[in-house]
């Protein structure tokens, strides 16, 4: 049985409480630097934040309903090389399965990494944030909380949480090394913290906390939760799939793109040092565009969109993690997440693979398995 906490709840609120967890941790965890939400002077802003004195923790708010950047990124460029000193990096369950993505990709170390998880109850688009967040970011942060705890939804004034976080079914990072559970939890008490790892449960013993059990609500709780989710999400596989099932339904739904990239540079797990579509392959010649015009009568610009998301599609279409960076990063609002999601879903049940489960799973197409889609190699012969 994995071995519980509790991080105890005090007068000063639930995110005070956690910012003394977080100290206590880079205090006595044996760790060398945090990396946090922190929630920055201007414009209310909370981006990951590598904290090696305990006293700057003051700002930490990894609760805020805000998701600015999949920080997988950044815990790789800290890991592609030995650090020298332990790491504790703060993520959601999404931004594990991308940086455990990563790490099978070669694009990051998990030797020197220690992750901590929180339950997600989902963010709200940049925009949306901002409006939500106003001139008061911690009370914003408590309010989401309360409402979403309690029970109510969380739309506010017209917005809700983004179409990923709502269609997101692994809310609970059950493979993070430490887990901070909200959901089922007298959160106005104390902060469920369990360790799912070895390496978890040795810090856990440095940690000296008060020892805890899973409330007995947690469970009906969570799976309430994702089934709530897993029903917006088969929703939207279904209707997405209808919105894009021919070449002229895709070019119309991808009919806005601008070629901008921004989906690609924002993916977590989109990690190719050179990208095609910004090299000479398609930097075309001037008169090539006006011989496409001349065969078609008329050609839309910039060309070549259609073809750069189907390409990517197929290059990491079995490690997408959802996150919804993408759609985050698009200026023209194009439901990238939504196609992006939904065909991964279908090439990941094709392989009988998950994204950022675990480990110890190959990616698909990196092994060579005999038996595999027998159904097509028969009908070829």
């Amino acid at each position: 049985m994995a071995k519980t906490a509790k991080i105890e709840v005090k007068e000063e609120g639930l995110i005070a409480s956690m910012q003394g967890f977080f100290k206590t941790l880079l205090e006595k965890g044996d760790i060398s630097a945090l990396l946090v939400p922190q929630r920055l002077p201007m414009k209310n802003a909370v981006m990951p934040t590598l904290i090696t004195d305990p006293d700057k923790i003051n700002g930490a708010d990894p609760l805020a309903p805000v998701f600015p950047i999949n920080a997988a990124k950044v815990v790789s460029k800290l890991t592609r090389r030995p650090l020298h000193g332990r790491v504790a990096v703060v993520l959601r369950p999404c931004e594990i399965r991308a940086f455990v993505e990563l790490v099978k990709l070669k694009q990051a170390r998990m030797e020197e990494v220690v992750l901590v998880g929180l339950d997600c109850l989902g963010a709200y688009g940049n925009v949306d944030y901002l409006r939500f967040a106003g001139e008061d970011g911690n009370g914003s942060t408590q309010k989401f909380l309360q409402n979403v705890l309690s029970g109510k939804s969380t739309a506010w004034e017209g917005v809700d949480i983004s179409p990923a976080c709502k269609a997101c079914d692994h809310p609970i990072p059950e493979n993070a090394d430490l887990l901070i559970g909200l959901l089922g939890v007298d959160t106005n008490d104390h902060l469920l913290l369990k360790a799912n790892t070895p390496n978890g449960e040795a810090i856990l013993d440095k940690l000296q906390l008060s020892a805890a059990k899973e409330p007995e609500g947690r469970k009906k709780a969570v799976d309430a939760l994702v089934a709530e989710r897993s029903a917006y999400r088969d929703q939207m596989f279904e209707k997405t799939s209808e919105a894009t099932a021919d070449i002229e339904k895709l070019t119309s739904y991808l009919s806005e793109c601008i070629n901008c990239y921004n989906c690609r540079v924002a993916c977590p797990v989109c990690y190719c040092k050179e990208c095609v579509f910004v090299t000479d392959v398609f930097d075309h010649e001037p008169s090539q565009y006006l011989q496409w015009a001349k065969r078609k009568g008329a050609v839309k610009m910039p060309t070549d969109t259609v073809f750069y998301h189907i390409t990517r599609l197929a290059h990491m279409s079995t490690a997408c993690i959802g996150c919804g960076q993408c759609s985050n990063a698009c200026p023209n609002n194009i439901p990238v997440m939504e196609i992006f999601r939904t065909i991964a879903h279908y090439t990941q049940t094709a392989f009988d693979y998950e994204a950022g489960h675990s480990l110890d799973d190959e990616p698909p197409l990196s092994v060579f398995r005999e038996e595999e889609f027998q159904e097509v190699v028969a009908k070829m012969h």
